[in-house]
């Protein structure tokens, strides 16, 4: 038996057993313990897999940039980090963009676009068309009553988007979509909103007016957050293909 085919065959008894995601905690200290961590192989393995919470804020700083691939300079980095942390602040509050009212998911979007040079932020989006092709090869009926009800252009689009779902998930099913969006794959997005929509396609197909089905979904019950993070994984795999590790 080849080696990896007695990994795949050690995952399988795991899982079969209740103890999923052991194996694959393992090759991610593996990987973590390189003097000089790979990128690539910790971006294929953030979208194949959820990443243990243990490990998650690491990975998550070292695919963002915030933390270079070399172990031995991440303290020095992370207090520079920290000084550039408070100095974007200041100047937003300086120029009136935020205040100690403004949300915290608004002020840390708009200290990523003023150190990006983009604030403020350009209007175009181009996810919500991809959003509506999905939906379309997934239930066309369902997308035909969004624009009889001419909801298409009134659905939630910054708090999925923008937000990337940020108060509209709880923060355990969130984690589970940032680790595809942190690992470059924003598209996942997408299948979150499609899958969303197929959830809670009785309750939506019920209702006759933008604003009542835009309220609904801003407000979705969270007791379903869980299944529909795994079936727009699924639908993410089914259209997009599996990530690997290139030779």
């Amino acid at each position: 038996m080849t080696e990896d085919s007695q990994r795949n065959f050690r995952s399988v008894y795991y899982e079969k057993v209740g103890f999923r995601g052991v194996e694959e905690k393992k090759s991610l200290e593996i990987l973590l313990k390189d003097d000089r961590l790979d990128i690539e192989k910790l971006c294929t393995f953030s979208q194949r897999f959820p990443l243990p919470s243990m490990y998650r804020a690491l990975v998550w700083k070292v695919l963002l940039g915030i933390l270079p691939p070399h172990h031995e300079s991440h303290a020095q980095v992370m207090a520079y980090r920290r000084e550039q942390y408070s100095d974007i602040l200041h100047a937003l509050q300086v120029i009136r963009f935020v205040s100690e009212t403004t949300p915290q998911v608004e002020v840390h979007l708009r200290m990523y676009q003023l150190e990006s040079g983009k604030l403020p932020r350009s209007p175009s989006f181009p996810l919500p068309k991809a959003f509506e092709q999905y939906l379309n090869m997934e239930d066309s009926r369902l997308l035909n009553h969004l624009k009889t009800c001419s909801a298409v252009s009134k659905l939630p689009y910054d708090l999925w988007f923008k937000r990337c779902f940020a108060g509209c998930l709880p923060e355990s099913s969130l984690q589970r979509v940032w680790d595809k969006v942190v690992s470059g794959s924003c598209k996942i997005l997408v299948f979150i909103a499609v899958e969303i929509l197929l959830t809670f396609k009785i309750k939506v197909m019920a209702l006759n007016s933008a604003e009542k089905i835009t309220t609904f979904l801003e407000n979705i019950p969270q007791d379903s957050s869980d299944a529909i993070v795994s079936k727009a994984i699924d639908l993410w795999h089914k259209h997009c293909g599996t990530p690997v590790h290139s030779a």
